[in-house]
């Protein structure tokens, strides 16, 4: 009896493994020993149109996947979580979804995440007032908490600033991060849409006392440019309600007033802007929608600033919402050099769309050195 068992358990052993789903694209480390960071361009339009809302799941189940794999040590989203924060009445032109289905639709995508590997999101203009921005009340607290994410998040995080509303949120929030063969620990600092000038004091402060740490900042709405730019580089005051307040602050005032004071801050990333004549063209113009540059601060030190928002790619504003793009940023273990690759976890899945899931252009694939 007892042989009789064995046999089966065996049979079900083999049964398990031969079921088990081959991953026809699997992504390796370039540098063993290295890790990595994931980013995720603005979900909203994965999450208006419920037709959508599985791409970015298999976005966030590719990361769990591969947290070990990887060595993936953070997730940051640049924001716009949902179409509109709060409201019911559907337009058809641009949306199949009320705003609480679209909350619970990001929400439950993160969710597998939850005491996995932290996500940072800094919320963008979409996720504030009724449509867009106009107040300042949001769902975000309501929907992503710091206790779901467990120890993954809290062991990390360092500080948070209140919202507009007053109440405690990761909105504005840093944790810190230790990444083999760094010598210099990794503090990502997250803001909320249009930060307040008590935001980004509370973020100086930061950055002053971890002065030996190099700094990640993360916000929704900082730079407009397309490509390699060398156009403007900074978004400029926009006409939403909420941005009226002369004490809440753009592109241009952030480097001012953040980026450009302090001489550990070594990467900016963003989204919110983005550009799709796909109705005309019907091609995808992935260099409207992505921007890179490098500035000296006033300390001499290069600044990385990074705008990834995929919102109209994959058919335009009202199409897949973003065709799964996502970054993966390999810190090489050689305390300095940060790789960017450009990929996508829906056409990986799949042998036949495969040899489409990779970006490799010189915008979509090159590195970074951290001073």
């Amino acid at each position: 009896m007892r042989r009789f068992l064995l046999t089966l358990l065996a049979l079900a052993t083999c049964a398990v493994t031969a079921q088990a789903q081959d991953r026809p694209d699997r992504q390796e480390l370039s540098v063993p020993g290295g890790s990595t960071m994931i980013l995720l361009g603005d979900p909203q339009g994965y999450e208006k149109y419920d037709i959508n809302q599985g791409i970015f799941e298999i976005c966030t189940a590719w990361i769990r996947d591969n947290v070990e794999h990887l060595g993936i040590k953070a997730v940051l989203c640049t924001g716009d979580l949902v179409e509109q924060n709060d409201n019911n009445a559907l337009d058809r032109r641009m949306l199949n979804q009320t705003s609480r289905q679209m909350w619970e639709s990001v929400s439950r995508a993160f969710e597998r995440l939850d005491g996995v590997v932290p996500y940072i999101t800094a919320p963008g203009n979409h996720d504030y007032g009724f449509k867009a921005s106009e107040d300042t009340h949001t769902f975000f607290p309501d929907y992503f908490t710091a206790e779901r994410q467990g120890r993954v998040l809290l062991d990390r995080l360092v500080s948070e600033h209140p919202n507009r509303e007053g109440r405690a949120s990761i909105e504005n929030s840093a944790t810190r991060y230790e990444l083999p063969g760094w010598e210099h620990k990794i503090l990502v600092i997250s803001a909320e849409f249009s930060p307040s000038d008590a935001v980004l004091a509370w973020a100086k402060k930061l950055c002053e006392k971890y002065a030996d740490d190099y700094v990640i900042f993360i916000t929704h709405s900082y730079m407009k440019c397309a490509g390699r730019c060398g156009n403007a580089r900074y978004t400029k005051p926009e006409n939403y309600p909420l941005c009226q307040d002369p004490s809440n602050n753009y592109g241009q005032q952030i480097w001012d007033k953040l980026v450009n004071e302090v001489p550990n801050l070594r990467l900016v990333l963003c989204g919110h802007h983005g550009h799709s004549d796909f109705r005309k063209t019907h091609v995808d113009d992935y260099a409207a929608n992505m921007g890179w540059r490098v500035d000296k601060n006033k300390a001499g030190k290069n600044v990385g600033q990074m705008m990834f928002n995929v919102q109209t790619l994959g058919g335009g504003w009202e199409g897949n919402g973003g065709d799964g793009w996502l970054r993966i940023l390999e810190f090489l273990p050689d305390g300095k050099t940060m790789r960017v690759r450009t990929y996508s976890p829906l056409f990986g899945i799949s042998p036949l769309t495969r040899h489409l899931s990779h970006l490799t252009d010189s915008l979509n694939q090159f590195d970074f050195t951290f001073e």
